[in-house]
């Protein structure tokens, strides 16, 4: 596993970077709760009133005089867009960099075949990505601690295993397009994750745009959803799981054909 280990190394600093400065804002905005726990009910009021921008966001539906459902928006918005960007560069970056760097050819010396580099690179990707969300995880827990409220288990490993499956649809179709790439692909990982993100606002927004849940990650993240099901929409999270799985296989099939650049 000489490839994985060199991938999860030669991304200890984005990780530590990207982990931490997640992990720490959404423990900033829980060490906040305490002090704006007494406004709640104006937000609340406020939020109610704001028609389709507090749609958007799913603000209509949460209590924000509750941790959780102040932990769903705040908390929730920080991992998702941090989350989705992370994962995207992660996963573009993965079997793109051989080519863009020139280490192709060195790589390519090394008796491994290519289903095997693609294998270490996937689970590379997915380690990374797990690893940051464990960080993330702890900081949160930690920040609730802190603050002496109770700590609602379930919801809150159901909210963490919805951006981490969202993560791992982004980073595995990304991964189907660094098969193809040769060159940098930092601009499309993002807009990929951006597109899904909007899709997703959109469709909260207008009843008509509803079937857009079924294209976007976001769609199984909704904490209100989570909070009043107190589980994911497999309704919304099946059809996420096929894309990522198209996207692997992608990978496989494409890059075990491809001329590659050295």
């Amino acid at each position: 596993m000489t490839i994985l280990k060199q991938e999860i190394r030669s991304q200890k600093l984005a990780i530590l970077i990207w982990s931490l400065s997640i992990g720490l804002m959404i423990a900033l905005v829980v060490l906040m709760y305490p002090e704006m726990k007494s406004e709640m009910d104006g937000v609340n009021k406020l939020f109610s009133s704001m028609g389709n921008f507090s749609s958007a966001f799913g603000l209509d539906q949460l209590n924000f005089g509750s941790l959780i459902g102040f932990y769903a928006v705040e908390g929730g918005n920080i991992l998702a867009i941090g989350g989705a960007f992370f994962a995207a560069i992660t996963g573009i970056n993965a079997l793109m960099k051989e080519e863009k760097d020139r280490t192709a050819e060195f790589l390519m010396t090394h008796p491994v075949t290519r289903s095997r580099i693609v294998t270490e690179k996937l689970i590379s990707v997915y380690a990374i990505i797990l690893i940051l969300n464990i960080i993330v995880l702890i900081c949160s827990v930690g920040s609730v601690l802190m603050i002496g409220e109770e700590i609602e288990w379930k919801l809150l490993i159901l909210f963490h295993l919805a951006y981490l499956l969202m993560q791992f649809e982004i980073a595995g179709l990304c991964f189907g397009i660094s098969a193809v790439l040769r060159k940098n692909g930092l601009g499309i990982g993002i807009g990929i994750a951006s597109v899904f993100y909007f899709l997703n606002i959109v469709a909260n927004i207008s009843e008509d745009a509803k079937i857009l849940k079924y294209f976007t990650p976001f769609g199984y993240t909704e904490g209100s959803d989570i909070i009043s099901d107190k589980a994911l929409k497999t309704e919304y999270l099946i059809p996420s799981m096929a894309v990522m799985v198209i996207g692997i296989v992608f990978a496989y099939i494409y890059y075990r054909k491809k001329d590659i650049n050295a």
